[in-house]
């Protein structure tokens, strides 16, 4: 078995303790610890850490299947490990060395944090003193470092760039360092423990940071530039597809249970029933095969050390968007099928059409990347960052 092979494996065997888990994590508002701890001891908050330091740098259609297992489990825990996984990604911007200092050895990067600039950054000597407010860190009850975008001051006013926008910094500030601002009261996700957290006044050295656009200084195909989006967030197409896989098969089980109120019949022998669940398979099944499709032939190209077409990243954007809200499609479509059995607590379902209707909030999701991927399949330079 590949070490790819191990970590997919390793999320289906604790695919079991994620859904006994699934209450206990609505209950707590986050992943629980013990189980927070089994999926910290297989490496997957890390999965995009550099080798350089100690991390795996996995192929993103591994991360992918991972991420999938867990949340079609639960879609907060794997909305955590698709958050951290992303996180470390962010390291890649990052000498080496520095890397290594924030992972330990074993690696054990644990990443929460924000992309938003909530906080301030003043320099001083040897780093920057930062202060600030940020909010959606999902799994910052598990994590070791917190990823914070700052504006960098200039006194009492920003920084500009030539274009006059505010200069950004990210810093990375340990999690003893922060404060956590309970405000994570929501409709679905609720296992994610996505809180606001404070920082007020803590100097970050200057090596702990960098400009927040800077480009990778990681070589390897994971990290390319032109692709980088489109890694970043096949873990988020994930779970949302995981999700609605889900909910798919918790309508195969409820419909061979339960009936209506209105009728005796079990929901299986129902011609309705019978319909959207085949809709919705084939929604998810296109969908997931669109994905992998675009991202592996991108994956394919970065690999052999070539240079990837305007083409093959917006079909890599495209699937990914496309993804998620097929996701919902196809969970809104077994959720109604199932009638008023869908909306009890006690049944996953419920939970999943919750969750799903959250995920497709993400900014990988934004409908902006179907105008944009559009401009880029007529001709034109899609207009929006990250392109």
């Amino acid at each position: 078995m590949t070490e790819d092979q191990d970590i997919v494996a390793v999320a289906k065997r604790l695919a079991p303790a994620v859904r006994d888990a699934r209450d206990q994590a609505e209950q707590l508002r986050q992943t629980p610890p013990a189980l927070a701890a089994e999926i910290t001891r297989a490496g997957i908050y890390q999965m995009y850490l550099p080798r350089s330091m100690g991390g795996p740098e996995t192929p993103p259609l591994t991360a992918f299947r991972v991420v999938e297992e867990l949340s079609k489990a639960d879609g907060s825990v794997g909305w955590c490990a698709m958050i951290a996984t992303a996180l470390s990604m962010n390291t890649a911007r990052l000498p080496a060395e520095v890397g290594r200092d924030l992972a330990g050895t074993p690696a054990d990067y644990r990443g929460a944090g924000s992309a938003r600039p909530g906080g301030r950054a003043w320099a001083v000597p040897g780093g920057y003193r930062v202060k600030g407010r940020w909010n959606f860190a999902s799994g910052i009850q598990n994590a070791r470092w917190l990823y914070c975008t700052c504006i960098m001051m200039d006194g009492d006013k920003p920084e500009q760039t030539p274009t006059g926008t505010p200069v950004l910094r990210a810093v990375w500030v340990p999690r003893e360092s922060v404060t956590i601002v309970d405000t994570w009261s929501v409709m679905g996700m609720r296992g994610t423990g996505s809180q606001d957290f404070t920082v007020d006044d803590v100097i970050v050295p200057a090596a702990r940071s960098c400009p927040s656009d800077s480009p990778p200084l990681e070589t390897g195909p994971l990290y390319n530039q032109r692709a980088w989006y489109v890694h970043l967030w096949t873990p988020s197409a994930a779970n949302a597809l995981g999700i609605a896989r889900g909910a798919i098969d918790s309508l195969a089980e409820i419909a061979a249970i339960e009936a209506s109120t209105m009728s005796a019949n079990l929901l299986r022998d129902r011609s309705m029933v019978q319909t959207r669940i085949a809709e919705a398979d084939a929604i998810v099944n296109a969908a997931r095969a669109y994905v992998f499709d675009a991202v592996g032939t991108l994956w394919q190209t970065l690999s052999a050390g070539e240079t990837p077409s305007d083409h093959a990243i917006a079909q890599g954007r495209l699937a990914i968007v496309h993804a998620m809200h097929e996701s919902v499609r196809a969970v809104d479509k077994v959720f109604h099928a199932a009638g008023t059995n869908a909306i009890y607590t006690r049944l996953p379902l419920e939970c999943a059409f919750r969750d799903v209707h959250v995920a497709v909030q993400h900014a990988a999701a934004l409908p902006l990347y179907f105008e944009s991927a559009g401009k880029v399949l007529l001709g034109l330079r899609p207009g929006d960052p990250g392109w």
